[in-house]
């Protein structure tokens, strides 16, 4: 089975714990959703660019601005499971055509068949090169991956700073584990200087899913890890699934904090 097709799903959701109505915050003139949405319809390859929300103000704002919304329920607990809850429709809307006419063979080939690249709604300057590069990855590896993101070289001053998600790579590319922590840990030596003996990887917060990976998310066992750690894809990790990485320069900023949506607003104005 090969990728045949793509579709980029941004989830969103106006109730953030750290920063309420983030996604709705001016910058550079425009709500953050906005820009975020807007980059993804730059990129090549995906079929369609969608918010996936539980906010009817947000589904009223995006399709005023010309994008599909799905709605999803309040009850999604990451971004990851507010775009497996509309998995079919997604990969629906990609192929053009109605889920609720396939069959369960169709169902099986079309999820199969289709990458679906979640974009969180906090990513404002977001390269959509990088969510072309992720297109990309699906097709020229040898066997389609179930799940790829991207990683980028993590600066000195960054490796300790737990807001800063690590990523540890095995000699392949594959994501052994993802941390708020530096990892690896060196031993013997000086945290400051852990940076001389090795590489450190940071996790731009993109997934690309198979289609048929993301649809069976809500079979995926509870994962200890991911409730301690606090980042979706450990539950992946958990359940055995391999994450394939590939490197891309920079970074891309995610709005959490008030700190950080003061930096996109002077980085709009740069």
């Amino acid at each position: 089975m090969t990728i045949q097709r793509s579709v980029v799903a941004v989830p969103a959701r106006l109730a953030s714990s750290r920063l309420p109505n983030k996604v709705l915050a001016e910058i550079g003139g425009k709500p953050m959703i906005q820009r975020v949405l807007d980059q993804c319809a730059k990129a090549t390859g995906p079929a369609a660019v969608v918010l996936c929300t539980d906010s009817q103000r947000l589904r009223q704002l995006a399709e005023a601005w010309g994008f599909p919304v799905l709605m999803t329920s309040e009850s999604c607990s990451s971004g990851s499971e507010r775009i497996a809850s509309v998995a079919d429709q997604l990969v629906a809307l990609s192929w053009g055509e109605n889920p609720d006419q396939w069959d369960q063979r169709t169902q099986i080939q079309r999820l199969a068949a289709t990458a679906v690249i979640n974009v969180q709604g906090d990513q404002p300057f977001l390269e959509p090169a990088v969510v072309t590069a992720m297109v990309d990855e699906f097709s020229r590896r040898d066997s389609v991956p179930a799940v790829v993101t991207p990683v980028y070289r993590l600066k000195p001053d960054t490796i300790h700073n737990p807001a800063v998600v690590k990523t540890l790579l095995a000699h392949d590319g594959r994501a052994l584990y993802f941390s708020r922590s530096a990892i690896p840990h060196v031993r013997d030596v000086e945290p400051a200087q852990w940076h001389q003996h090795t590489d450190y990887w940071g996790h731009v917060g993109m997934y690309g899913f198979r289609g048929d990976v993301l649809a069976a998310w809500d079979l995926l066992p509870a994962s200890p890890l991911e409730d301690l750690e606090r980042l979706e894809q450990l539950r992946l990790i958990e359940a055995g699934y391999t994450i394939a990485t590939f490197p891309v320069e920079g970074t891309s900023l995610s709005v959490d904090t008030e700190e950080q949506l003061e930096q996109a607003r002077r980085m709009a104005e740069a």
